[in-house]
């Protein structure tokens, strides 16, 4: 059984926008930690700086004759472009870079065209849609945040500038060893000859006939790097129709490592991305409104649209217990320390941990990602389920 979180359909929402409080109490965004009395202009310009994907209208037709508008379906689908875009961000640009509209930066330019509306962007909302008929989810449906993350997982292995690993936990279960043999040059190399046989065919749903500049085929991948860098999405369920606030320091604590890429979830048909805390309050960004399709290669294209000055805020209370949680781990080390701070929260956390870790893969749990990556090619459809404790 799949758990799915009831974050379906909603129009648009209304953009009204109330200023943080001036408190003693810090804020945190994404690992950063901020005063609202002294940081308040590096703050409003690290949110300006996130990307931001809201619906859309007057892109080409999903699929030929498909929707043309994302608006009432695509609020989780954006969202996880959202998790997917800052991991981006931090693998080409690090966490110290900021949006500076008066200046070119061409590898930000870079990602932001990955996530265009249209077919032949790897990331698009026609990508992530059409891929999702293989979840079961046909085009124009919801997603929730377990299918969010493993259609991105499908369409990361085609990102050969980016070379990442995208590992979405299983049984609520973070196995070391699973990840180091997926994240670990050595270990993938016995693999890489069965993903270099994979034909661009092959690859369900996906059509890249222009061969667009961020595709690069799974043989070309250079080999030099250590470690493949990491984005690592846990879905959980915390609580069967409200959250369980036991969870709730957890969840506070994710936002504020270093290595987090923030969460997805929301309200009850009403999805978020979740960058954020200050206090019992969370800090999100919101796809519910429609902007127009901007075509990004032309020259008078603009990015301001895709960047939000007004961040949302909401009750953790409110928080439907159906969410997944972001990490970007760029080295080897950045993953130790993950590891070590999961080891500290499921300590102190013993009764209640959001999810559990273990140096090797228990027997009794199924087979790890390293299958989907060797055997993709003949196994597209041969999805992994998610089960809560």
């Amino acid at each position: 059984m799949e758990y799915e979180a009831s974050l379906g359909s909603y129009e648009n929402g209304a953009l009204c926008y109330e200023d943080f409080p001036t408190t003693s109490e810090p804020l945190y965004l994404l690992g950063e930690k901020y005063s609202t009395i002294y940081d308040r202009d590096e703050l409003k310009h690290d949110i300006l700086s996130r990307i931001w994907f809201t619906y859309r209208r007057n892109y080409s037709h999903i699929g030929g004759c498909g929707p043309n508008n994302d608006t009432g379906w695509g609020c989780m689908l954006r969202c996880g472009q959202m998790m997917l875009a800052q991991a981006l961000v931090l693998r080409h640009l690090g966490r110290k870079w900021r949006w500076n509209p008066q200046v070119y930066d061409q590898n930000y330019w870079k990602i932001l065209k990955m996530f265009q509306d249209k077919k032949t962007s790897i990331y698009s909302i026609h990508q992530i849609a059409s891929m999702g008929d293989s979840e079961g989810k046909a085009v124009g449906q919801w997603f929730g945040p377990n299918t969010i993350a493993q259609v991105l997982k499908k369409i990361s292995i085609y990102d050969g500038w980016s070379n990442l690993v995208v590992h979405v936990a299983m049984d609520n279960t973070v196995i070391e060893s699973d990840i180091r043999d997926l994240c670990q040059c050595d270990s993938k190399k016995s693999k890489q000859s069965d993903i270099n046989g994979t034909d661009k065919e092959g690859f369900t749903n996906c059509d890249f006939e222009s061969h667009p500049s961020s595709y690069i085929a799974p043989d070309r991948i250079l080999k030099s790097e250590r470690w493949k860098p990491l984005l690592l999405i846990i879905p959980l369920r915390l609580g069967l129709t409200d959250i369980n606030p036991v969870y709730f320091d957890s969840l506070k604590s994710c936002l504020g490592l270093k290595q987090s890429v923030g969460i997805i979830g929301g309200k009850p048909n009403h999805a978020h991305y979740f960058v954020g805390y200050l206090g019992d309050e969370l800090i999100y960004l919101d796809p519910h409104t429609t902007q127009v399709y901007v075509d990004l290669e032309a020259k008078s294209s603009t990015d301001v649209t895709y960047h939000c000055p007004f961040p949302g805020r909401m009750k953790l209370t409110q928080l439907d217990p159906s969410v997944a949680v972001g990490f970007y781990c760029g080295t080897e080390e950045e993953f130790d320390d993950l590891c070590l701070t999961f080891s500290k929260f499921i300590i102190e956390k013993s009764k209640n941990p959001m999810f559990e870790l273990h140096k090797v893969r228990p027997a009794h749990l199924p087979a790890s990602d390293s299958d989907f990556y060797t055997h993709y090619s003949s196994h597209s459809t041969g999805l992994f389920s998610f089960y809560s404790s």
